[in-house]
């Protein structure tokens, strides 16, 4: 058992001078994330949808949607605003399997993680850049943070990692939105504790030093859906799990109260068609009942360019992880979900 150093020291001064915007682009994804905050905050009324592949496996097929995307977001602008997912690191329930474009480059099994660390930064850049769009991505690993918190929008916290202390610390120096996704066990309360504690003011080691972070006030809710001890999945987007959750909300007294329905996962029970009915339920829920309009706007949706997944990258554009809807019905949904918001 040990440790065994495989590369030199990383230099994150000279790794952030890769993919580094120039003053011109910071000024575009500064108006950008601001429009985000003021959505967060409740000062902008546009829904929030963070869409795109489980995985960035492949930058010309991710690349391609993201064009795509900007296209379909000019079109619904007023009405909706889009953050896209650039997810880079994938959580491993026991630790084999695809770990995301950071361990494997080349998405063929073999570990290379300083030219993964070069093409993360490199294609969260081509996205921004490139079609003007900003991104989000799963802090999988908080130390990586550092390595693109000056490129991504919008940090979600996944459910396996929710209920770790240094991601809730992390989370409440981050100058952007976190997202705590419940836990895989359903248990709002471990969600609202991470929120919690990524709003307060913290004290510990990070990155070699001591470190105090100022709270991230837009630390929010995503609501995934669970898995008991038996394997089965309990959605939590009903009515009644809406109302819960903003009961505890309203108990805790957080800031920026703000929920994501996550359409896929154990909501959806990887059943990646039901994210349309899941999205569709949500809109009319919204319109139904004062406080889950008030709390409930955004979306958290897995599209990519075909429909479904593949255990190996052999068709352009399909997940190889979590099933994903295609362009196709991603469109047709976003406007559904665009021609709602309009009739209000």
């Amino acid at each position: 058992m040990s440790f065994k150093e495989v590369s030199p020291k990383i230099n994150i001064d000279a790794i952030k001078m890769l993919g580094h915007l120039n003053s011109e682009q910071q000024a575009k994804k500064m108006e950008r994330d601001q429009e985000l905050e003021a959505i967060i905050k409740g000062e902008d009324d546009r829904l929030l949808l963070i869409i795109g592949p489980c995985s960035s496996d492949n930058e010309e097929a991710v690349l391609e949607y993201a064009r795509r995307l900007a296209k379909l977001q000019e079109q619904v602008k007023d009405k909706i605003f889009m953050v896209m997912r650039v997810y880079t690191a994938k959580p491993r329930t026991n630790g084999d399997g695809y770990k995301g474009l950071i361990h494997e480059p080349g998405a063929d099994g073999r570990t290379d993680l300083i030219n993964g660390i070069k093409m993360v930064r490199d294609l969260h850049y081509k996205v921004i850049t490139e079609t003007g769009l900003t991104t989000a991505d799963e802090m999988l690993y908080p130390e990586n943070v550092r390595l693109v918190d000056d490129l991504v929008s919008y940090h979600a916290v996944g459910a396996r990692s929710v209920e770790d202390q240094q991601h809730r610390f992390v989370a409440s120096g981050i100058d952007a939105p976190v997202g705590m996704k419940n836990p895989t066990s359903g248990n709002l309360k471990v969600m609202f504790n991470s929120i919690y504690a990524a709003q307060q003011k913290q004290d510990f080691i990070f990155a070699r030093a001591e470190v105090e972070t100022s709270g991230n006030s837009m630390a929010h809710a995503i609501l995934r859906g669970g898995l008991d001890e038996n394997g089965k999945n309990h959605p939590n987007y009903y009515t009644d799990n809406l109302v819960e959750t903003i009961e505890l909300y309203e108990k805790m007294n957080l800031k920026n109260p703000f929920i994501v329905i996550d359409t896929n996962h154990d909501n959806s029970g990887k059943k990646f068609m039901e994210q349309i009915r899941i999205v569709r339920q949500t809109l009319i829920n919204r319109e139904w009942d004062d406080s889950i309009k008030k709390y409930v706007r955004g979306f958290m949706i897995e599209s990519y360019l075909e429909d479904g997944r593949q255990d190996h990258p052999e068709m352009f554009g399909k997940s190889i992880t979590d099933p994903c809807l295609d362009w196709e019905k991603t469109e047709q949904l976003v406007q559904e979900i665009y021609a709602a918001e309009s009739k209000k």
